[in-house]
């Protein structure tokens, strides 16, 4: 059995392309994401680096998805893009079945669509976060929502097969009112997806100093009331949720995503960028100069890199596909990975069912309740208690 033949589900083996850009012009308050500020000279020298490792990985498969996520990948300019696209196209031995590239607002020019549309893009996704000022300042975003509206325009003029709005919520500050009207903006938007996160207070960010010095506080039955409001304003709207924090019209989930929490296959190219391929996983160092110099060496996800057991597989199927409303199908799972701690999975099902917190149909699937998504991340921290406890046994 190859290492694709274990991921294979309803949609196949999908093999995913993820590139992270690391520009930004500046730093949001809750980012923690790897980014620098951008140089010409900068520019040039990722971009070809770029060319280098894609030219390191060796797959015969053709990339079924695309992501250029970041920083910000709209940042570069349209000539930048295109080579970069270039890139993209030889390593993907075709043209994928879907291409998504986030873009801030202000990053929205005609001429940054224009060369994405040509390359090949089929899918924008906009950080918008709020459409409140008073929110959009708390989050340390330099846009306005006049930039916000004219983007969205100017991506649905461009002819792109499907937009995503990204918004946050339990900004400190912010009231559920100001939430209900973002849900119903976006809305009135018509975007064909919506993904709606709650704010985190990561390590490193400016926003977690707040929360540390005690200037900003996090309220976890507002946070709860934020989520129901969320799912059921978006669904009167003719949005579907099939994750947590997504929700899309009939045909615009994220197949890129699904992909990845599926746990399949997916490539990682560019500074701190993520791989899951040919049976291990790792990351590229969160680190321009050195993503270079590692680059020229011929190494690339060297950070964390482990081997793939069929435990850790089983359980981070097991916390991901919880998450989406589709939950797991149990004896599939069991078929692909025989050799994780089943019966652990057995009894851990048993208490998520009797607390009800999920639901195991006649066929063995089980899918989180609305109760159950409200704390899907204990869920999550629960399903890796019971996979230590097996392998500590």
């Amino acid at each position: 059995m190859t290492f694709c033949d274990q991921f294979r589900d309803g949609d196949g083996c999908g093999l995913g392309l993820y590139v992270h850009v690391p520009f930004c012009a500046s730093t949001c308050d809750f980012c923690a994401f790897y980014q620098t500020k951008p140089t010409a000279g900068s520019v040039s020298r990722f971009l070809a680096v770029m060319a280098g490792e894609a030219g390191l990985v060796t797959c015969k498969r053709p990339v079924d998805t695309v992501f250029w996520g970041g920083g910000t990948p709209g940042l570069l300019s349209a000539r930048a893009l295109a080579e970069l696209g270039g890139i993209v196209r030889r390593r993907c031995g075709g043209r994928p079945q879907e291409w998504s590239v986030e873009m801030t607002p202000a990053s929205a020019t005609p001429e940054r669509l224009a060369s994405l549309k040509e390359i090949g893009v089929t899918r924008i996704s906009m950080g918008v976060q709020s459409f409140q000022p008073a929110l959009l300042e708390a989050l340390g975003r330099r846009h306005t929502r006049q930039q916000a509206w004219r983007a969205y325009e100017r991506v649905r003029a461009a002819g792109f097969a499907s937009v995503n709005l990204d918004l946050i919520f339990a900004i400190p500050g912010q009231a559920l009112a100001a939430w209900r009207a973002d849900l119903d903006e976006a809305a009135r938007l018509a975007p064909d997806h919506v993904s709606t996160y709650c704010l985190t207070f990561e390590e490193d960010t400016a926003l977690f100093v707040k929360l540390a010095r005690g200037r900003v506080r996090r309220d976890v039955e507002q946070e709860a009331a934020f989520y129901t409001e969320a799912w059921e304003r978006l669904e009167a709207a003719g949005y579907a949720q099939y994750e947590v924090s997504n929700f899309a019209r009939p045909g615009h989930h994220c197949r890129h995503n699904v992909n990845t929490w599926r746990m399949q296959e997916w490539i990682g190219l560019g500074p701190s960028a993520a791989s899951q391929f040919g049976g291990w996983r790792g990351s590229n160092v969160a680190d321009l100069d050195q993503w270079q110099a590692d680059v020229a060496a011929g190494r690339r996800a060297l950070i964390d890199r482990v081997e793939l057991t069929p435990r850790t597989l089983a359980e981070d199927s097991l916390i991901f596909g919880l998450r989406m409303n589709e939950g797991v199908d149990l004896p599939r799972l069991r078929s692909r990975f025989p050799a994780a701690p089943w019966e652990q999975v057995g009894l851990l099902a048993g208490r998520l069912t009797e607390a009800g917190i999920a639901i195991l149909d006649g066929a063995g699937r089980l899918r989180l309740t609305l109760r159950g998504r409200l704390v899907a991340d204990a869920v999550g921290a629960q399903v890796m208690e019971a996979m230590a406890a097996a392998a500590a046994a």
